[in-house]
This record gives C-alpha cells, structure tokens and sequence, in this order.
C-alpha cells in the first residue's frame, strides 16, 4: 500500500509523495488557518475556470465557515502542503441533506495554479477516501463541471469511480452551457450490507 492510499487518522500526517518541484507533500488536515490560502486557490478556479459554478469568490471568513460546517460534522477536510505551501486541498460533504443521503458524500478538489498533471490530485483524493472508509459512508459522488474536464474524469477512474450519468448544458459561465458529469464509487463494503452492519 502506498503512502498515498494509506487509511489516515484525523490528525496524523503523512509523506504523500513528489511534488512538482520535487519535494514531499504533506497531506494533513486542515485548520481555519489554511483558509486563506485556500481562498486563494478556490478564488482562482471560480474567475477563471468551469471546475466550479460560483462566479464570485467567496471571502476568507466564507470559507472559514464552510470548514467549520464540514469539520463539525466530522467530515475530512484535507489539505497537501509543500515547502509550507498549500499546494492543494479536498473535502468530503453530504451529497444532499435530506435523511435518507446520510450515507453518500460529494467530493470537491482543487489545486494550486500549476500543480495539476504532478500525481498531486491523486494522492489528496485517495487519502480523502480512506478517510471516509474510515467513516460511516457508503457511497462517493464527484459532480464534474464539463464532459470535456478529461483531467477531473480521468483522475477519478484512476480512483475507482465509474461513470453514473450526464446532465446535458445544466450550467451557464462564462457564455457557455456546461454538462455536469456525475460519478460514483463505493465506500468501504459500499450497498453489500446494511449500513449499520
């Protein structure tokens, strides 16, 4: 088992692998102190790209909020750190907040300017799902922006999901239609047992 799929205990630390400039990453969880940082990437990727349908970033203390909701429900909320950099961050969050979802969770990740194509998004979103098998969770949904976001698609077939649907020009930015390609993997023994069991 790598480092990079290795099951992470809510606090531990772990050498995740290179990054791009060839140091270590760090993937750990992440403290309100990260969220400007955060804010800084999530900024970038809602002026500039599809990867998200926000269209104003939302402010430090926004995002500040947002971790604390996610934390305080005991989701992972994972940051990848190098040379004391946020390189990259991912969380889990319940897909829908109706009862009977209580077990499906939504993944959300996103990486510095430059960082993509470096194994980076990779090894975040693996630790993020042996955080969550370590859960009581049961299925993961990715909601990608675009059936042509081949970096978002592919990553998560390397992870294990498989393609569960198409909503057709569900999005409108920056004066196009944007599909939203729905995938799944299952958590742990997935719908095999009750989820109790």
């Amino acid at each position: 088992m790598t480092s990079a799929t290795r099951a992470q205990a809510p606090g531990q630390v772990f050498t995740a692998g290179p990054a791009a400039a060839g140091d270590d990453v760090i993937i750990r969880d992440a403290t309100p102190e990260d969220m400007a940082a955060i804010q800084g990437i999530y900024a970038h990727h809602v002026l500039h790209g599809t990867a998200t349908f926000e269209e104003t970033p939302p402010t430090v203390q926004e995002m500040q909020a947002r971790h604390a909701a996610i934390a305080g429900a005991g989701m992972p909320y994972l940051v990848a750190e190098t040379r004391d950099r946020i390189a990259g961050y991912c969380y889990a969050s319940l897909y829908r907040p109706r009862v009977a979802y209580r077990y499906t969770l939504e993944d959300s990740i996103y990486l510095a300017e430059g960082q993509a194509g470096q194994g980076l998004g990779k090894a975040l979103l693996a630790a993020l799902i042996a955080r969550c098998e370590q859960g009581p969770w049961r299925q993961m949904i990715a909601v990608i922006a675009g059936h042509n976001n081949l970096a978002s698609i592919g990553l998560h077939r390397s992870l294990g999901f498989a393609h569960a649907g198409t909503q057709p020009a569900t999005g409108f930015k920056f004066n196009q239609w944007i599909d939203v390609v729905f995938m799944q993997r299952a958590l742990g023994p997935g719908s095999t047992t009750p989820p109790d069991a």
